[in-house]
């Protein structure tokens, strides 16, 4: 690791600006009311859509949801600037989980906990992978590939009921906790949960693992921590921005693996095609006449 930070202050300025703040694509619209700061939407299929409204019910779904997401800006800008809730950056989380007997709380969803995770962290998702199998939960899962869960890997997630509940079978309320999430917001809307239900310790950890370093945590799993939450036919490629980065770091031979992986795909469709195309009249001469 490098030197140990100064100081573990609350960082209020520009803590709303930040790229991960800014970023909130891992909250689902229909699960997070009155939490979400942006209109942006990705890695999670729009389940909450207005049923039989028209373009005009769209509309004013669109304009509830933006207010819903202004709103819940103001409130957690009001928790940080007041510090009822505290910021920590990723490395001196990393310092502080090490050094101390704070609790490292990590509220991803399990298909991205189950890539890469802190050694020593408590799991607890906020959301998880939805493992409904009834008609409803069939077709949000359908609409989440078509809508680009194929490319995107991204998986439909529910909301966990129980998160609070959980969360205080296993602490006091007293108890210092860091809550981490892979991009920061869905720690930020597990931060606001637990302050409402009494927790006077909580600190954020802005950026979530995406915007950690490898040395700033101890790893466990498969994946370096910016990798967790990536996956579809954008990862196989590696085409998404994380893996981008990654080969600017490791090289010529990471950009080789996915090259090849292209070059392999390319050959396997030229050889569907050519199959097909001589499968074809062969069918037809098979044909009684």
């Amino acid at each position: 690791m490098a030197a140990p930070p100064l100081g573990l202050a609350c960082r209020v300025a520009g803590a709303f600006t930040t790229p991960a703040v800014a970023h909130s694509g891992f909250l689902p619209r229909h699960l997070a009311r009155g939490l979400l700061p942006s209109k942006r939407w990705s890695g999670v299929v729009r389940m909450g859509a207005v049923v039989g409204g028209g373009k005009e019910g769209e509309e004013d779904e669109e304009l509830r949801q933006t207010k819903e997401q202004a709103a819940a800006r103001r409130r957690w800008e009001a928790l940080i600037r007041e510090q009822k809730i505290k910021t920590l950056t990723p490395r001196e989380a990393g310092y502080t989980f090490k050094l101390t007997d704070k609790v490292l709380l990590d509220v991803r969803p399990s298909n991205e906990r189950q890539k890469a995770w802190v050694k020593g962290s408590t799991w607890i998702p906020i959301f998880d992978v939805d493992a409904s199998v009834d008609l409803g939960g069939l077709s949000k899962k359908v609409s989440n590939f078509v809508m680009g869960g194929w490319w995107s890997g991204s998986s439909t997630l529910s909301l966990n009921k129980n998160f609070v509940q959980q969360v205080e079978e296993k602490f006091s309320k007293d108890t210092d906790i860091m809550l981490v999430c892979q991009k920061g917001l869905r720690s930020l809307a597990a931060c606001e949960q637990l302050y409402n239900a009494g927790f006077e310790n909580l600190f954020w950890v802005q950026g979530g693992l995406e915007a950690a370093e490898e040395e700033d945590f101890e790893r466990e799993g498969s994946q370096p921590f910016k990798l967790a939450a990536i996956g579809g036919i954008s990862e196989f490629f590696g085409w998404t921005d994380q893996q981008r980065a990654q080969a600017a770091r490791e090289g010529l031979g990471y950009r080789l693996v996915f090259t090849g992986r292209l070059v392999g795909a390319l050959v396997l469709l030229d050889a569907l095609f050519l199959g097909a195309q001589r499968i074809g009249p062969m069918l037809q001469e098979m044909q009684p006449r």
